[in-house]
């Protein structure tokens, strides 16, 4: 990296080392990625950023007033503003308000307008937090269980991926009759074994019908890990 231009070490440093490792004078000079004739861009974006006072006045500058550093030419001012403009509408973003699953029927209610009328069946896994809340829905396969067996890494990859605390297991039964079946009952032992392993609980599997749904865990089916009541 002491090779590189001093325009391409904060670039550098971003890809090696992500954002939050730069700077503020350096993730602005990313935005300008060239410098002067006679400075780069990162000494560029220090000018920058000494000549308003810091960064929230450097946000509030208009095109002219950037353009007023040597270095700085309407393109980059544009640059600038642009990304100015984006960190303000993130920030006014409302919070994000995740589902809650407290039981089964919370389960079944986010996941019900979806698979009732499909007409393959689809094994879906809610990942969730420490409290319950949903991180993500993820489907890991279609087709039926018999057939298309589900293994563990495709349910607990994204787990892994998204730190979930614990996952609740789901799919639908195109006849609209969500009758356990020995299939289901096979797959969901396998996927508590696997849960054991992973230190992943698996809270409860979920089968949903038309209009209806059927909990494993209320069915007497033991699985690892607190159930949701208990949380």
């Amino acid at each position: 990296m002491k090779d590189l231009p001093d325009e391409l070490r904060p670039r550098e440093r971003l890809l090696r080392h992500g954002p939050e490792a730069l700077s503020t004078a350096e993730l602005v000079a990313v935005l300008l990625r060239t410098g002067s004739p006679t400075r780069s861009a990162l000494e560029v974006a220090s000018d920058l950023i000494g000549r308003h006072g810091g960064l929230a006045r450097l946000a509030a500058s208009g095109v002219r007033e950037l353009c007023g550093v040597n270095g700085v030419g309407e393109v980059k001012a544009l640059h600038l503003l642009a990304a100015f403009e984006l960190g303000r509408r993130l920030g006014a973003l409302p919070a994000r308000r995740r589902p809650l699953v407290a039981g089964p029927a919370d389960a079944a209610r986010l996941v019900m307008d979806r698979l009732r009328f499909a007409e393959t069946e689809k094994f879906i896994v809610l990942l969730l937090t420490t409290r319950h809340e949903v991180l993500d829905t993820v489907e890991v396969t279609r087709g039926g269980l018999a057939s298309s067996p589900v293994h563990p890494r495709e349910v607990f990859k994204p787990a892994v991926r998204e730190g979930a605390a614990a996952v609740i297991l789901v799919h639908n039964h195109p006849s609209g009759d969500p009758t356990p079946s020995r299939a289901d009952l096979a797959i969901t032992a396998r996927l508590c074994r696997a849960a054991a392993v992973m230190g992943i609980p698996v809270l409860d599997h979920v089968i949903i019908g038309d209009g209806r749904w059927v909990s494993l865990r209320e069915r007497g089916v033991a699985f690892e890990g607190p159930s949701s009541a208990d949380a």
